[in-house]
C-alpha cells in the first residue's frame, strides 16, 4: 500500500510539473515625452480644483518602466533573457514604436503586437508605468491546451 501511495504521489508531481506555465520576464526603462491632449479641455479632467489634471495636456517627461513576461515552453533558454531585452529596447531606439500621446495601456498594446508577431502563441504579460509610480498591467493569455 505504501509503495502504491509513493507511485501515485510521484505521478501527481509529474503531472503538475508537466502542466506548469513557465514565463520569463525582463525589465527596461525608456525616457519619453508624452501628453494627454484631452486633459487640457475635458471638464472631467480640467476641474480647476484639487483633482485638476489639465497639466497633462502639455508635453511632459517620464521615465517609462517596463516589465515584460513571456511564456516559455522548456527550461533551457527557450527565449534568452538578454536577447529578448535587447530586442524590446531596440523597438524604441529604432523608432519602430513610439510613446507619443499614448497612455500606458496603449503603449503596452503596441508592444504586445510586436511581441506576438515575433513570438506567436505565447502568454504575455506587460506592465508599463510612468516613473515607476502609476501604470498598467495587461495579460494576454493563449489557450495552449
Amino acid at each position: 500500500m505504501e509503495l502504491q501511495h509513493k507511485v501515485l504521489m510521484a505521478e501527481q508531481r509529474s503531472r503538475i510539473r508537466d502542466r506548469a506555465k513557465k514565463m520569463i520576464w525582463v525589465t527596461f526603462r525608456k525616457e519619453g515625452i508624452h501628453m494627454y491632449p484631452a486633459a487640457a479641455t475635458d471638464p472631467n479632467l480640467a476641474t480647476n480644483d484639487e483633482y485638476d489634471v489639465s497639466f497633462l495636456g502639455m508635453p511632459h517627461r517620464h521615465i517609462f518602466h517596463f516589465t515584460v513576461g513571456i511564456q516559455v515552453f522548456h527550461n533551457d533558454r527557450d527565449i534568452e533573457f538578454i536577447q529578448f531585452k535587447r530586442w524590446l529596447t531596440s523597438l524604441y531606439s529604432d523608432a519602430i514604436l513610439a510613446l507619443d500621446y499614448k497612455s500606458c495601456e496603449m503603449i503596452a498594446e503596441d508592444l504586445y503586437s510586436q511581441i506576438n508577431a515575433r513570438y506567436p502563441g505565447r502568454n504575455v504579460e506587460i506592465e508599463v508605468s510612468e516613473d515607476a509610480e502609476n501604470g498598467c498591467n495587461i495579460k494576454w493569455e493563449v489557450n495552449n491546451e
